[in-house]
């Protein structure tokens, strides 16, 4: 029987289709197994390249295989998508799955432990309760708006509202029920944010590597924690541009017959993780001064030339590549460094 050197599999709850090929590239293997079956089965084949789409379950399947003896690659769907044939079904998924491996600059998902799986698991958990207690507090004062009854923006006033709904004469009893119990979802919202955010904190007093990102200025504690937490393998960019470039801080290229055009940021990555890059990079903004040379110099620079928000996404790319630089040497921020580079004169070490 010819040997299988690489296998696709495409994934699902409960069915796996296999699709392998030989050292020729040709087609040696197409199967559809069951959970149970399957592992049975690469339990048995002998070690070979396994190709997964980066997607719910395939770093746990990555593991799995890997302790089997086989090598694993993860692939993002997107990079996947165009070496489907015709319509999608899971034959032609594990088959393109299977091609796209078999391209020299194929880029890959690093897996993550479980540990790394359990860091974002807070991360995305933390987001979802924040969403979820702004919807609750939106929807307060709306409701009490709808009976005349607002208070200032932020937070901290919402009791002083509930209070006083509580005590309108003029809102009717049902409506009265109803708020008090939208308020006691919203208290509940509040205490399971807060409790994330005291997991956050554990974490980040554990953790050296985000100790030396919280240094960096723009980088908050949310930003750098979630620095750390999505990017498991940062020498897996050759450059600082390119970790930009993976966050979609990077200009999309229109370019063609050797005219160039660059338009706005591509918005690719992760939305969570540029977002908060921003915002740290408004922070800075906000509180800047005049100056000049080094950091200072190019915004004031950018400043009289661009738009503000702009210059946010600017300086939002600057603090990528500081970053990247951070989780690659295993250095500390060094503020003369960072000022040097700016003008094209960095120092050799980070």
């Amino acid at each position: 029987m010819t040997e299988v050197t690489r296998i696709g599999l495409d994934t699902s709850k409960g069915s796996f289709q296999l699709h392998g090929v030989d050292a020729s590239e040709a087609v040696v293997l197409k199967q559809k197994l069951t959970r149970t079956k399957m592992q049975e089965f690469f339990e048995k084949q002998p070690a070979c390249l396994v190709v997964l789409e980066a997607c719910a379950a395939s770093h746990d399947w990555a593991r799995t295989l890997g302790a089997m003896g086989h090598t694993v690659r993860l692939i993002a769907p997107q990079l996947v998508k165009p070496y489907v044939l015709r319509s999608k079904n899971d034959a032609r998924d594990a088959a393109a799955l299977c091609e796209a491996a078999s391209r020299p600059q194929m880029r890959y998902v690093p897996v993550k432990t479980p540990e790394q799986q359990a860091a974002q698991m807070l991360a995305g958990l933390r987001e979802q309760r924040l969403k979820r207690r702004t919807q609750i507090s939106n929807s307060l004062r709306g409701y009490a708006a709808e009976f005349g009854l607002t208070v200032p923006q932020g937070l901290a006033h919402l009791a002083d509202l509930a209070e006083r709904f509580a005590k309108e004469p003029a809102v009717p009893d049902l409506a009265r029920t109803l708020f008090a119990d939208l308020w006691e979802e919203y208290q509940d919202a509040d205490e399971r944010v807060q409790e994330a955010d005291r997991q956050l904190k554990l974490w980040q007093r554990e953790n050296t590597t985000y100790q030396r990102l919280s240094e960096v200025p723009g980088l908050g504690p949310v930003a750098s924690a979630l620095l750390v937490m999505k990017t498991p393998d940062p020498a897996a960019f050759d450059s600082g541009r390119d970790f930009a470039a993976w966050l979609g801080l990077t200009p999309k290229d229109h370019s063609t017959a050797g005219r160039q055009r660059l338009g706005g940021i591509t918005r690719a990555g992760d939305e969570q993780l540029r977002s908060v890059l921003v915002a740290g990079a408004m922070a800075v903004l906000r509180h800047h001064k005049p100056g000049s040379g080094g950091l200072k110099g190019w915004l004031t620079g950018l400043l009289a030339r661009k738009p503000m928000k702009v210059v946010a996404v600017a300086l939002a790319n600057k603090l990528a590549r500081i970053a990247w630089r951070l989780l690659v040497s295993g250095g500390s921020y060094d503020p003369a460094w960072a000022g040097a580079a700016v003008g094209g004169a960095a120092p050799a070490q980070a």
